[in-house]
């Protein structure tokens, strides 16, 4: 059985057209790729909806789950931007509990500058 993933592409280019139009510049970039990641779609979400942080948001971000590939994302933006876990959990809507158990979990990272980056994959 195939598993099938969202539109996201389309979903979020008739949100930008109809609710956004405004944001649409910012979201140009990454609405030019032919498939959109989780990665992508996370990047997404922080454009459009940034300032609404509502009881109902978080209670719907608890039940979210994410590739490896995202979480490896994820994990390189803290090291990129020089965030720690608390900082990274409020940007992109995650516990600081979760930051911890993916770094514990799937790796460590060397940052030699912001073009050359290396993974190492413990539990892979």
């Amino acid at each position: 059985m195939k598993s099938s993933k969202p539109a996201y592409k389309k979903i979020y280019e008739d949100m930008l057209r109809i609710k956004f139009p405004d944001k649409k510049k910012d979201c140009e970039t990454i609405l030019t790729k032919a498939c959109l990641s989780e990665f992508d779609v996370l990047q997404i979400e922080n454009i459009l909806f940034k300032k609404r942080k509502s009881h109902m948001d978080l209670k719907d971000k608890r039940l979210r789950s994410y590739t490896q590939d995202t979480i490896l994302q994820i994990l390189t933006y803290q090291k990129i931007h020089e965030l720690n876990n608390t900082q990274l959990a409020a940007h992109y809507g995650l516990s600081r509990n979760t930051v911890t158990s993916w770094k514990k979990r799937f790796l460590l990272i060397k940052v030699y500058n912001k073009n050359d980056i290396h993974i190492n994959n413990s539990s892979l």
